[in-house]
């Protein structure tokens, strides 16, 4: 028998798998309950809205993506251009072509709902924000340790890495050719190379 905190967990995935291949406004509660078997008292039991269960796959889900994926890696690199370097290839490497026809799922909701929702307007824009600090602070440390050149604004630099990162994402999703994210990661390698200290 489930537990409650199981049956939260499977339908949140399950919302995160519709929300990435409809959006959210096309999204619809009876796939989901479909493709986990079920019930409506469950949902409604843990999201007694589909806003509510939206907003908790942003908060739970993609929170957790962005933070295991981009930020928590970041926390102790001695040498933060490599680690995100490093990082970017790895997400190239575990990117299929499924990913690449659906896009980045906080881009995507971003471009969907922003202008929509001002819940989740906040809610992704908190998700950027840390992104960019995270970048930005691991790029300071790195400046403190004389591994990234001291003449780099590290803040525009985060900014620019994490829109480039979700422009790649979008103009590959857009042409649905893993080979465009593929040269585009290559022109930020190539960037990120740049922020490196001269020995």
């Amino acid at each position: 028998m489930r537990s409650p905190d199981q049956t939260r967990k499977i339908l949140l995935d399950a919302a995160y798998e519709e929300i990435h291949h409809y959006g959210f406004q096309a999204a619809s509660l009876s796939r989901i309950l479909a493709n986990t078997g079920l019930t409506k008292g469950a949902l409604y039991h843990h999201f007694p809205t589909k806003l509510a269960l939206g907003y908790a796959v942003v908060d739970e889900v993609i929170h957790e993506e962005i933070l295991n994926c981009w930020a928590t890696p970041l926390t102790d690199c001695q040498d933060p251009v490599d680690c995100l370097m490093n990082l970017l290839q790895k997400a190239a490497e575990d990117t299929g072509d499924e990913f690449v026809e659906m896009g980045c799922p906080l881009n995507n909701l971003a471009q969907e709902m922003s202008s929509v929702d001002e819940g989740f307007r906040q809610k992704l824009g908190h998700i950027y924000t840390l992104w960019r600090q995270a970048i930005a602070n691991a790029l300071a440390r790195g400046q403190a340790n004389g591994k990234v050149r001291a003449d780099v604004d590290t803040g525009a630099a985060a900014i620019f890495i994490v829109a480039a990162i979700e422009g790649c994402l979008g103009m590959a999703k857009n042409a649905r050719d893993i080979n465009l994210l593929f040269e585009c990661g290559a022109g930020l390698l190539h960037y990120l190379d740049t922020l490196h200290a001269k020995p």
